[in-house]
């Protein structure tokens, strides 16, 4: 299942879950400047991540890390060792707070671990088989979110 799936499969779930949950909503001050701020950070990490990539020349691919062509360790990833998958938890929080249900940050801590589990454990391997020693220096480094 491809990351953007999953994120799609998450944001509904979080969706149903605010409109068919009778308890959890919550307002504050602020909540809608906070749901923008993590709406721009999440465009911004995303967008230098996907940058960096092309810059390395490098496969964009989750499903192929077998393909990447360089250890990209630079810029957001000095940082973040998945800020593509950050990016993608930022608008799900962002999205969670427009929806006003305080249970929905489950959902988001449950795409961490299936993210954690399913896909970058699976890349993760592939990355330290493909690049050694350099990649276990850098996760040593620079963690796995933020």
């Amino acid at each position: 299942v491809t990351p953007a799936l999953v994120f799609l499969i998450f944001a509904a779930l979080m969706y149903l879950l605010a409109r068919t949950l009778p308890t959890g909503s919550f307002d504050f001050l602020g909540r809608e400047a906070l749901q923008w701020v993590l709406t721009a950070l999440a465009v911004g990490i995303g967008a230098l991540a996907v940058f960096r990539f092309w810059r390395e020349g490098t496969s964009l691919s989750p499903h192929h890390p077998e393909r990447s062509r360089k250890l990209v360790t630079g810029g957001v990833y000095n940082y973040s060792r998945n800020p593509m998958y950050l990016a993608l938890l930022l608008i799900l929080l962002a999205w969670g707070l427009h929806l006003g249900n305080a249970f929905n940050t489950l959902l988001a801590a449950l795409f961490v671990a299936y993210m954690n589990r399913f896909q970058i454990g699976p890349e993760e391997r592939v990355l330290l088989d493909r690049y050694g020693v350099a990649y276990r220096k850098y996760c040593t480094l620079v963690r796995r979110w933020f």
